[in-house]
């Protein structure tokens, strides 16, 4: 491997006031992964969602696996018009999201998520898995939450691109 660092952030974005969205777009296809790094929470408990270049058509599929300290399980979900792809409580936590191969255009993306949710009453880590039936290099990445949650003020979204270790 390559001497240096290998992450170079692309774009960051910290939210001034509560938001439902967040997007990245005119991403340059010139990095091997991408790897996305959000730090926020919520109103209450809630998923956070992924869609690639507008694509709203059932091409998502989820799996999903998690813990809350007592119990463990898996959900695994397909059709869907965007991948579950995080988790969010009202206590402040990470999700780390890598996106691989996503400027390949002939096979379609798989995407890794990790998380931790916590809220009062409540907490959860896991790991999420979302594939996009598509061969279209990704340019566009919309994280949303559903129906009226919204990000915090001051939560940050940082996208950076991986060199290709040579």
């Amino acid at each position: 491997m390559a001497a240096g660092a290998t992450y170079e952030p692309i774009a960051t974005t910290t939210l001034s006031s509560a938001a439902s969205s967040v997007t990245f777009s005119s991403i340059s296809g010139s990095y091997t992964d991408l790897v996305c790094v959000i730090n926020s929470n919520t109103t209450a408990d809630t998923q956070i969602r992924i869609r690639f270049n507008s694509d709203s058509g059932n091409n998502y599929s989820s799996t999903i696996i998690y813990g809350d300290g007592t119990s463990a399980g898996s959900v695994r979900v397909s059709n869907e018009s965007s991948g579950n792809i995080g988790g969010l409580g009202t206590n402040w936590g990470t999700t780390v999201i890598h996106l691989n191969n996503y400027s390949n255009a002939t096979t379609y993306k798989t995407i890794l998520g990790r998380y931790n949710e916590t809220s009062a009453s409540y907490g959860e880590a896991g790991a999420k898995v979302v594939l996009w039936r598509s061969t279209s290099a990704i340019n566009s990445i919309a994280f949303t939450l559903p129906s009226t949650y919204t990000y915090a003020s001051g939560s940050t979204f940082t996208l950076y691109g991986i060199q290709s270790a040579t």
